[in-house]
């Protein structure tokens, strides 16, 4: 418990977790790499039920339904996986009343609110809205 305090916490996006599975995908080779790169540092993956199911049914849709369980079975098995709550929801709406500037989506404000609870200030993602809310991302796109 005390050597996963130590490690820096990195919440993961659907667009990476995808990108890293869809070798069709324009960000497949980038998103493998820093993967790669991500897994020999002290880091904690982080991520949401509603990414999890947002994935899911990209996988289904796009590869096949075999791919879609096995990578949701790693990812139950090997991230930490904060489940939304009413106080997630309430600020996910805050964030897309007080934006309207912007196209967050539900779940990029969602992602977003649990990022500011949990104190995690950078996003492994390919989804430009994490910079637009001012969030730190891996890979630096500069």
């Amino acid at each position: 418990m005390s050597r996963q305090r130590h490690r820096q916490a990195l919440f993961v996006d659907t667009s990476a977790y995808f990108a890293a599975v869809d070798r069709d995908d324009e960000n497949h080779a980038l998103a493998t790499m820093t993967m790669q790169h991500l897994a020999n540092e002290p880091r904690l993956f982080v991520t949401t039920n509603v990414v999890l199911i947002e994935l899911h049914a990209l996988l289904v849709n796009r590869i096949n339904r075999q791919t879609a369980l096995l990578v949701l079975k790693e990812l139950l098995a090997s991230q930490r996986i904060v489940r939304i709550g009413t106080i997630h929801e309430r600020r996910a709406l805050e964030i897309m009343t007080d934006y309207t500037d912007k196209d967050f989506s539900y779940a990029d404000a969602l992602s977003f609110a649990v990022m500011e609870r949990l104190s995690i200030t950078t996003a492994f993602c390919f989804d430009r809205h994490f910079q637009q809310f001012g969030w730190q991302v891996i890979p630096d796109d500069g």
